[in-house]
């Protein structure tokens, strides 16, 4: 089992007072070998804390007095020390197949480790899950959980994971909603595999079975050019039309067993049906907007209560567990997309200071469905900014496919947008596009061809860019 790893000490803190030091190696704390971020958390919250340093070739003890959940005030490398639970299920629609070739190492590794779904929202299918798992789970109150289930009919289930264990696996969720434990699922509907009569089997299999869910998604399955599956293909405009019927039928029956809708559909689906999304009021708490699930009404709502001056701040992305841990790593699934940075000259990669004509257009690059939802929002962006704001949608060419969601948009494809846009605009574009300054397809903000603004994605910001106009929009939010 590896060592955790100190990358940051806050100056100031406990642990700086105590003299812990960057490179600094978690040998134990109080006296446990840790094996992640989560035992890690439990033990620092007492007010004596022990810790154990490896540095250089030899080893330190340090005890460190402070109030009780105070934070330690250290970053670490990692979230879990020990091994990553990988996925050894083969799922024909997994978008990590459907990459290409030469992308960062990190973006291929499939994990299944119900730890990272506690502590990023990840998805697991449970084929991994034991009863170690099960009991660590229970005792320490690891939830919520995040649950691929995919199909109820075991055979079904067994084909689209490709894995025996699919079957049977599911008895671990029954187990945990049994002892009480919050856990959100989800269903990748493929066309053709999972939809139609097995989409409305799936949901009947949770009212009966799995009626303690607090949620389930429905979301789309996404084809890239590199897919290796003939089977798996786009939704047809008919076909998500359908998926809206069921759910909307099913809603309806699980208000009347439960008192809640239990089941969503993504934004996707009413983009690809050409409907209008559902009432803000109709997501139930919006318990899977980091799904993709209510993003869209909320974005909207966001930016009329902005308008009018009755916003505080954006949803955003929900941060979940890491937004509060102490020693959490500041990189992986839920990094600051662009940490301190949100006005970049390209050219030299600097932050720079940048006065603006009060007269320039706006263009605002997102993704295909980006656009469509922000399209309406245009006379009213316009009209708050005083100067025309175009909505520029961007496709991904660098995927292909049906992939049309802004999230997976790459330096290539804005690179390519931005010879489109007029030399004297301000190009802002969504953080969600950027993970820790970087795309996925490796490059940088500096090797865009030009500077742009990053804004964080939700109404809010976006208001406060267009109508406070700072040199740095990071300073607006």
């Amino acid at each position: 089992m590896s060592l955790a790893r100190v990358v940051a000490v806050a100056p100031g803190s406990p642990a700086d007072g105590a003299g812990v030091r960057v490179g600094d190696e978690l040998v134990d704390v109080n006296g446990e070998e840790l094996r992640d971020v989560i035992r890690y958390q439990v033990q620092v919250d007492e007010p004596n804390v022990a810790l154990t340093l490896k540095r250089g070739d030899g080893e330190r003890r340090v005890t460190i007095e402070k109030a009780p959940g105070a934070p330690l005030g250290i970053e670490l490398d990692s979230a879990v020390f020990d091994r990553v639970r990988t996925c050894d299920n083969h799922c024909p629609f997994c978008f990590i197949y459907q990459l290409p070739k030469g992308m960062r190492k990190s973006l291929y590794l499939k994990d299944d480790d119900y730890r990272l779904s506690h502590l990023y929202g990840n998805f697991t299918t449970l084929t991994r899950f034991t009863e170690a798992d099960l009991e660590r789970v229970i005792t320490e109150g690891l939830g919520p959980l995040y649950v691929s289930i995919h199909a109820t009919d075991p055979d079904v289930r067994t084909a689209l994971l490709r894995n025996r264990r699919g079957a049977t696996s599911l008895r671990w969720l029954g187990l945990l909603l049994d002892a009480g434990v919050e856990v959100h699922g989800q269903i990748v509907v493929c066309p053709g595999v999972n939809d139609g009569a097995v989409l409305d089997d799936t949901l009947l299999g949770i009212l009966d079975r799995f009626p303690n869910l607090a949620s389930v998604g429905a979301v789309p399955l996404g084809v890239s050019d590199y897919t290796t599956e003939a089977d798996m293909r786009p939704h047809t405009r008919a076909e998500a039309e359908t998926v809206l019927d069921v759910i909307e039928a099913w809603q309806s029956r699980f208000v009347a067993a439960l008192g809640h809708r239990m089941i969503f559909a993504a934004d996707e689906y009413y983009l690809m049906a050409d409907r209008p999304f559902a009432a803000l009021d109709e997501y139930d708490g919006l318990a899977q907007h980091e799904n993709g699930i209510g993003m869209a009404t909320t974005f909207a709502a966001e930016v009329d209560a902005a308008i009018a001056g009755d916003a505080v701040g954006g949803m955003g992305p929900r941060s979940g567990f890491f937004a509060w841990v102490d020693g959490a790593p500041a990189s992986g699934y839920r990094a600051p997309r662009a940490p301190g940075l949100h006005l970049v000259d390209a050219r030299s990669d600097a932050r720079v200071e940048q006065a603006r004509d009060a007269n320039a257009p706006i263009v605002i690059l997102t993704g295909e469905y980006g656009a469509r939802v922000l399209a309406p929002m245009k006379n009213s962006l316009t009209e708050l900014a005083g100067v025309d704001v175009t909505v520029l949608p961007v496709a991904n060419q660098f995927f292909g496919g049906n992939i049309a969601v802004t999230g997976l948009l790459t330096g290539a494809d804005l690179t390519r947008a931005l010879s489109a846009v007029p030399a004297d605009a301000r190009v802002l574009i969504p953080d969600v596009v950027l993970s820790e300054d970087r795309f996925l397809d490796g490059l940088t903000l500096a090797d865009l061809p030009r500077a742009v603004e990053v804004v964080d994605t939700d109404g809010v910001s976006l208001v406060r860019a267009l109508d406070r106009r700072p040199a740095l929009v990071g300073a607006a939010s």
